[in-house]
């Protein structure tokens, strides 16, 4: 059995040195085993260390115990004076990811939604050899392969708007699953089973069940030297990201990457850098073969190509030698018209994205001009012009937007604010001569509220 303090501090000794004294820890509690030793431990260690703790329990409903579950994380919480919130969420909408998969992805966008300094879950050594051997399984580079670090820095999920960082921790990476256990019996704690856990059809669980165990007869030490390999892996994958850094520092401007520093670059390399873009713009990493595939078709295609490679809910585009990343674009109405009525901000769907309405003095559109007629915003219909500037001619919005570089693919879903039927502004392109505002007067700016789809 483990002593009452052998794991205490030992998980001190790993983690203090990374979380400042003072610091909010939000602790994800399933109930089961692990989660519950971890909130054990913490609770022993934060009066030390002044840590404000806090749990949150993600209530998937996939269990028909689920409920339950919920009540038993109520429970000792209220024992151990720590405060819970329950989120209740639809794995339904993501489960064409896979059920693990999915219930992974919305305790991140749990999590995401929680103000703490540190998110702490209770993966161990176990849980550490299992994700590499699946990763290699999937034939996963150097970075899937790298596992899981001790402190790391995850971005929102892919599919959610949050672009913000969770800085996640580990204290149990490093303790054995039956060290875990032999814990819990020591301090007679209890914790909940999930059924899932017994169904081997599960990959994670056919690996647990039935090789782990084989591989422990003849290699019993395998979760060190399988840790190991993921620190190996995880170093390999450092330098390949040095390496993409100092190509980016040439290829990458703002959201583009240029074809030209592709096609300069051995294929290899051109890979790591198409890799460290996408990953850059949050993107999800395409497999091997469709990633030869983009590469490919960025770099041979001919100039004048529509590029257009579509990957799960993600497309690369290619436009005036430049490399796109964007989120595959949802349909939208084409008779979409909204007034705007000062508001600050509106939704413009058809942009996936929201427009900012900035007040200013001597800068922008005159507000007083707009006061003439309704103010509308519409997409582009076709013809449409205007003066952008008081000694210009009148020009084509063709025009100005091939001048400005607007990528095709966004021109027909760009906002057009209209004063009653006259075009007034394109944001990011032309504000009309006739409603550009004087000095000292007030006037508003229009923009993109988000870093988006759209750089003009």
């Amino acid at each position: 059995m483990v002593s009452n303090s052998h794991l205490v501090e030992r998980v001190a000794a790993e983690i203090a040195p990374l979380l400042p004294v003072h610091s909010s820890i939000l602790i994800g509690l399933s109930g089961g085993v692990d989660s519950v030793v971890l909130l054990h431990i913490l609770h022993k260690l934060a009066p030390r260390f002044s840590w404000q703790l806090s749990a949150l329990h993600v209530h998937h409903g996939i269990s028909p115990n689920a409920d339950a579950w919920s009540d038993f994380c109520a429970e000792l919480c209220a024992r151990h004076l720590v405060s819970l919130h329950i989120e209740r969420v639809d794995i339904a909408p993501l489960r064409e990811h896979g059920i693990e998969a999915a219930a992974r992805k919305l305790r991140h966008a749990a999590f995401a939604d929680q103000a703490c300094d540190f998110v702490a879950v209770a993966h161990h050594a176990d849980d550490q050899a299992e994700t590499l051997l699946l990763q290699l399984l999937r034939g996963s580079g150097v970075r899937g392969a790298s596992a899981m670090p001790g402190l790391s820095k995850s971005k929102g999920p892919q599919f959610s708007e949050r672009t913000g960082a969770i800085s996640l921790i580990r204290p149990l990476l490093h303790c054995s699953r039956q060290e875990i256990l032999d814990y819990a019996v020591a301090h007679k704690l209890h914790w909940i089973e999930d059924e899932s856990n017994a169904n081997d059809s599960y990959p994670r669980n056919f690996l647990r069940h039935r090789v782990l165990p084989l591989l422990s007869e003849r290699f019993p030490a395998y979760r060190d030297t399988l840790a190991r390999s993921a620190q190996h892996f995880a170093e390999a994958s450092g330098l390949l990201d040095e390496l993409a850094q100092l190509d980016a520092a040439q290829a990458i401007n703002g959201e583009t990457l240029a074809v030209a520093a592709l096609q300069a670059l051995s294929q290899p390399r051109a890979k790591n850098l198409l890799r460290y873009f996408l990953h850059s713009r949050g993107a999800t990493m395409p497999q091997v073969v469709q990633i030869d595939d983009m590469l490919q078709q960025l770099c041979n295609a001919r100039e004048d190509a529509a590029v257009c490679i579509a990957y799960g809910d993600w497309q690369v585009r290619r436009y005036q030698g430049g490399v796109y990343a964007l989120r595959a674009l949802c349909d939208f109405d084409q008779s979409l018209v909204l007034p705007w009525h000062g508001e600050a901000e509106l939704d413009w769907p058809a942009l996936d994205t929201r427009l900012k309405f900035t007040r200013t003095k001597g800068a922008g559109i005159s507000l007083a001009k707009l006061q003439h007629a309704p103010v509308t915003l519409c997409l582009r219909h076709g013809g449409e012009s205007l003066r952008p500037h008081p000694q210009a001619a009148t020009r084509t919005l063709k025009n100005l937007l091939q001048e400005h570089h607007v990528p095709p693919w966004q021109r027909e879903r760009l906002p057009l604010l209209y004063c009653g039927a006259e075009l007034v502004c394109v944001p990011g392109v032309a504000v009309a001569a006739e409603y550009q505002i004087e000095a000292e007067e007030k006037g508003v700016v229009l923009d993109f509220a988000l870093a988006g789809q759209f750089s003009p």
